[in-house]
């Protein structure tokens, strides 16, 4: 389901936006869901820290009454969502020069000046947004987020090289990456699915398979490209074999 988000600090047009995004998701029956309609950067900052959302769709006033604007928000969002679609509405025409300064990447920059242009504005959006999330253009596989203490990074699948149960904590798994190592809280059957490119070639271990250098089929072990030797389970070499090619 793809998540849409509002960010309005005008009471009245933040209730005509809901009202406009779920008009148009129930009249073309869209598989998407507004699941928050924020009067402040605050609120959807916090959201996302506290919910993973990928390639979420935005529409953000940019003259709001807070230290950060609507492009400036856009561009945190950017952070934690860096996959996501957004949209600006606003009256000020003017500072849609932020939008490339700030690098937001922004789907659209709709003018407030008279009704029927916003409704097509999102609509329009709405419609291109939804089009890219069927496609798989910005498939929810395509990053894996990582919540860690107050942080939050979404990995891009291609960066990973595999998950590694850490014993000496309960419940917890080291991520490796190309460019380092991450703990979090989960286990080695939360994530073993996250791709098809990841195999779960151990009870200790899921691995990308697309990282594996070498193999040794005596030792029942692969070298990642990383250097590290991993093995692998007697019952699941078969399969693994099978899945490497």
């Amino acid at each position: 389901m793809l998540h849409i988000f509002i960010c309005e600090d005008d009471p009245k047009q933040n209730a005509y936006m809901q009202k406009l995004i779920n008009k148009h998701i129930m009249e073309e029956d869209y598989n998407m869901e507004l699941v928050l309609a924020a009067h402040s950067p605050s609120e959807v900052l916090d959201y996302l820290k506290q919910h993973t959302s990928k390639s979420g769709l935005y529409f953000l006033d940019v003259d709001l009454q807070h230290e950060l604007n609507g492009i400036e928000l856009g561009a945190k969002i950017r952070e934690l969502d860096v996959s996501a679609t957004i949209a600006f509405i606003t009256t000020r025409s003017e500072m849609a020069h932020l939008v490339f300064m700030h690098k937001v990447e922004a789907m659209d920059y709709i003018i407030k000046d008279d009704p029927d242009t916003v409704e097509t504005g999102v609509k329009t959006c709405m419609q291109l947004a939804y089009q890219r999330y069927l496609s798989g253009k910005h498939a929810q596989d395509q990053y894996f987020t990582v919540k860690s203490d107050d942080h939050i990074w979404n990995i891009p699948h291609d960066d990973i090289l595999f998950f590694e149960t850490d014993f000496t904590q309960h419940k917890k798994l080291v991520l490796h990456t190309e460019t380092g190592l991450i703990g979090f809280r989960s286990s080695i059957s939360e994530v073993e699915n996250i791709g098809p490119e990841f195999y779960c070639c151990h009870r200790s271990f899921v691995i990308n398979l697309k990282k594996v250098k070498r193999i040794d089929r005596a030792k029942r072990e692969i070298e990642m490209t990383d250097g590290k030797i991993i093995p692998v389970a007697a019952r699941k070499m078969t399969e693994f074999l099978k899945r490497m090619g």
